[in-house]
């Protein structure tokens, strides 16, 4: 009895007598999932699913999940293993880089600068030396050195959607938008042969094992089965009513998967052509396949969110695993503690709820692309929001309108707070800058320069007279608020500073980093005060108690810590949300504090009594 996963990359086993008993087994994934890899060892069965919020990897036997993300891209649109299953390679389909992850201990490996736009497809070579990557804006499919992360060779393609290579690795296939697909000699980098016939773009490419034959899919709804050396049309498969995402062949090439718009895969004969079986349940597109590597699992990666695993020997569902849709991303109360807004992953719109009941009292539109951060003004009646549109915008919070929209970062505005007397609006943006505004007039005041990296958090000292910024390059910068002059660079953290608070009495500052750690700073001298150890992720968010004895941290560690300040005690370890912590937040009176989660959650903990 063997397995396919419905994905995208790779090929495994299925029998065609066993094709019909095929029933679904689990449904796995997070937000809009675009693509899969499985790889198979003697200690493992791992399953790598890349969404449109990043990858996680599922251990197949026990269905434990682990996560990672980059704030640099938001998205995968490809996922690859290399052969020997240490290396995870992904394409983000944002930011146009290739990124190469260490499977067993989720770090980021490396960082490969791709084309211009979409990385629409990554495969490694069957030596994995090499990485083929393919771009769908400028067209190019780029080979790396795996190992050194140099680029070997570009290959001048046309819209590249997919990319493959032989099972000798001598030659790589190529389907593209301009409706063709393209045979290429690794070693030479020259075109061999361009195979025509298909009427729309062709999505994706797949050897046979023993490298004769080549599937293509197209968006003429048909797959196409070319003789690799002559580069005959050998047959067309036809059955599917929509756009044909992806094939992949069966290990011993009889069997043939497609997944389709039409929200079915299809098992073919890849000799005879004929249809052996359709596969129905997903509610939406379909946009990937591919089998298990011992044959015994069937999954299918879909637009409805889910990846599905088939169990074909007994039919049996063993779990379902409910992906998200929408991951909360930020939240923050009004003064008063009554209101408390929260915006969620890929949502360009702010929620205002009514905090003692959580009802949802009105929602905000009005940003173009998603909604990073808000904050309200110190008299609750302004909320301000940052977003991917590059813009900052104040809305009027009992009318739910918008007053002003601030323009003039170049990149993301990932963090915005109010000055204490509420005359100023700081933005923390990607493009490496902090900006002052008007709160009034949305004039903008200055431009603070200085940090290396993106700036992901801001924070107004109680007096107003200060500023701090922590960065992506690893420092926190305190800024005199009135002149934009920097007074002092704090510098001790090991990686990226993600959040930034300071104490009610304005003596210390807190920041966050992706070290793991929390830290304490005197804010008069600059000097560390001390190191708060204990969160075994990166730590995301940080937030003091209202009376200044309490600290909060949310980390990726998936908990909330309360720490005392006065000693850097850890006092408690707030568990429950599934997925990492992303923010935290004092309700006025410091008897409430809310977290909230990528898993779908805001969290309300009793503090005090």
């Amino acid at each position: 009895m063997l397995f396919l996963l419905i994905l995208g990359l790779g090929a495994i086993w299925v029998f065609s007598e066993n094709a019909r008993n095929v029933t679904q087994l689990d449904r796995w994934g997070k937000g809009q999932i675009i693509d899969a890899a499985f790889f198979l060892s003697s200690e493992r069965a791992t399953l790598a699913v890349a969404s449109a919020i990043g990858i996680c990897l599922y251990d197949i036997t026990s269905t434990d999940e682990a996560c990672f993300f980059s704030d640099t891209f938001m998205s995968s649109s490809s996922v690859a293993f290399s052969p020997d299953g240490r290396l995870l390679a992904s394409g983000g389909s944002l930011d146009g880089t290739i990124r190469l992850w260490d499977v067993a201990s989720g770090q980021l490996v490396r960082t490969l600068e791709g084309p211009t736009g979409r990385v629409t497809s990554v495969a490694f070579s069957p030596d994995g030396r090499l990485l083929a990557s393919g771009g769908s804006l400028d067209g190019t499919i780029r080979l790396w050195d795996v190992q050194s992360g140099r680029l070997v060779r570009t290959l001048e393609g046309r819209w590249v959607q997919s990319v493959a290579f032989a099972p000798d690795g001598r030659l790589l296939a190529s389907g593209s938008e301009d409706k063709t697909v393209r045979l290429w000699d690794v070693a030479s980098g020259q075109l061999v042969r361009t195979l025509e016939g298909h009427t729309g773009w062709v999505h994706s490419v797949a050897f046979s094992p023993d490298g004769r034959l080549l599937a293509s899919a197209s968006d003429d709804k048909t797959v196409r089965l070319w003789d690799v050396a002559s580069g005959q049309l050998v047959r067309t498969l036809e059955g599917h009513t929509g756009w044909v995402r992806s094939v992949a062949f069966s290990p011993d090439g009889r069997l043939l998967a497609s997944a389709s718009d039409d929200k079915t895969v299809r098992l073919w004969d890849a000799q005879t052509g004929a249809l052996l079986r359709t596969l129905e349940g997903h509610t939406d597109r379909v946009r990937s396949v591919a089998f298990a590597p011992d044959g015994r699992l069937l999954a299918s990666v879909s637009d409805d969110n889910t990846v599905r695993l088939w169990d074909v020997a007994s039919g049996q569902l063993v779990r379902t695993l409910e992906g998200h849709t929408d991951w909360v991303r930020s939240v923050a109360f009004s003064p008063d503690g009554r209101l408390l807004a929260s915006v969620s992953y890929w949502s360009t719109t702010i929620q205002l709820w009514d905090a003692p009941t959580g009802a949802l009292l009105r929602t905000l539109k009005g940003h173009t692309d998603w909604v990073l951060s808000v904050a309200f003004s110190p008299d609750g009646r302004l909320l301000a929001s940052g977003s991917w549109d590059k813009t900052v915008r104040l809305w009027d919070v009992a009318r739910g309108q918008l007053v002003r929209t601030l323009e003039g970062h170049t990149g993301r505005v990932t963090s915005v707070a109010f000055a204490p007397d509420g005359r100023l609006l700081a933005s923390g943006s990607g493009d490496g800058t902090v900006r002052l505004w008007d709160a009034q007039t949305g004039a903008l005041l200055r431009t603070l320069e200085g940090h290396t990296g993106r700036v992901r958090s801001v924070a107004f000292a109680p007096d107003g007279r200060l500023l701090a910024s922590g960065s992506g390059d690893g420092t926190v910068r305190l800024w005199d608020a009135q002149t934009g002059a920097l007074l002092r660079t704090l510098e001790g953290h090991t990686d990226w500073v993600r959040s930034v608070a300071f104490a009610p009495d304005g003596r210390l500052l807190a920041s966050v980093s992706d070290d793991n750690t929390v830290r304490l700073w005197d804010v008069a001298s600059g000097q560390l005060v001390r190191t708060l150890e204990g969160h075994t992720g990166p730590v995301e968010s940080v937030a003091f108690a209202p009376d200044g004895r309490l600290l909060a941290s949310g980390s990726w560690d998936k908990t909330v810590r309360l720490w005392e300040v006065a000693t850097g005690a850890l006092l408690r370890t707030l568990e429950g949300h599934t997925s990492p912590v992303l923010s935290v937040a004092f309700t006025p009176d410091g008897r409430l504090l809310a977290s909230r989660s990528w898993d779908k959650t805001v969290r309300l903990w009793e503090v005090a009594p």
